[in-house]
């Protein structure tokens, strides 16, 4: 289960992608590694991953 802080990054994180009319392809929570992972914009080429601690770290690939 996603932390708190993990959540609300998550919520915080998808409303400025939507706001800058960017299309989410991917949100995911990984059991394994106990991150969120999100894949978004035109060409799919942003990827966000967000920490337990709800620190997070995006690349443009």
């Amino acid at each position: 289960m996603p932390t708190p802080s993990q959540m609300l990054q998550a919520i915080v994180l998808s409303q400025w992608l939507s706001n800058c009319y960017r299309p989410i392809y991917l949100f995911r929570y990984d059991e394994e590694r106990q991150e969120i992972f999100i894949v978004a914009g035109e060409e799919e080429n942003i990827e966000i991953t967000i920490y337990t601690d709800g620190k997070w770290r995006y690349e443009i690939v």
